[in-house]
């Protein structure tokens, strides 16, 4: 599994000429070039990344659906993840991840699903689990798969809303990255 932070990402986005608060414009307008629809479900970004890309006039040519599903019961419940899962890996993993991106597919029929679960802090973090852990899943009709990101920075200061930011940057960095393969 690919392992990403906040430094990482910063660097894709400059690398790909992408501003941080333009870069939603961007993916809705590669997904409308593409005839594509995305959907999200959302733990500890809250709705932010559905939030960023409802921002933009004419999203709704390429976004039907986002869940936020905070709570594990809703995690179950609506996106179909594991209990088992939950009970064992917890909400903070690659697995729980990917179900909650398979469900969202599978609920909406969207070409690219991607899912955020995570300790978005301050407070929540373990040793094994620190603030700023956060898993991308990403789900297409092909393949699904997680992305580790470990956004705490060093000494785990980064803020809560600096965490929650980056995880919903390199989650529409991946939906773009996907678009660009159909």
């Amino acid at each position: 599994m690919v392992t990403l932070t906040d430094i990482d990402i910063i660097q894709l986005l400059r690398k790909n000429n992408l501003n941080q608060d333009t870069l939603q414009d961007v993916v809705v307008a590669k997904l409308r070039e593409r005839g594509l629809k995305v959907a999200t479900a959302e733990s500890c970004t809250g709705g932010l990344i559905s939030e960023r890309i409802t921002r933009v006039s004419g999203s709704s040519e390429v976004f039907d659906c986002g869940i936020c599903s905070y709570a594990n019961e809703i995690k179950t419940k609506v996106l179909g993840v594991s209990e088992e899962t939950l009970s064992i890996l917890g909400a903070v993993s690659a697995e729980t991840a990917i179900q909650m991106a398979e469900g969202v597919q599978r609920l909406s029929n969207a070409d690219i699903a991607v899912s955020t679960t995570g300790i978005a802090g301050p407070t929540g973090g373990t040793a094994e689990k620190p603030v700023g852990l956060v898993f991308l899943g990403v789900c297409t009709k092909d393949k699904d798969y997680a992305i580790r990101l470990n956004l705490g920075g060093v000494n785990m200061q980064n803020p809560r809303s600096y965490i929650r930011k980056l995880a919903s940057d390199a989650a529409l960095f991946t939906v773009l990255s996907e678009s660009r393969l159909f």
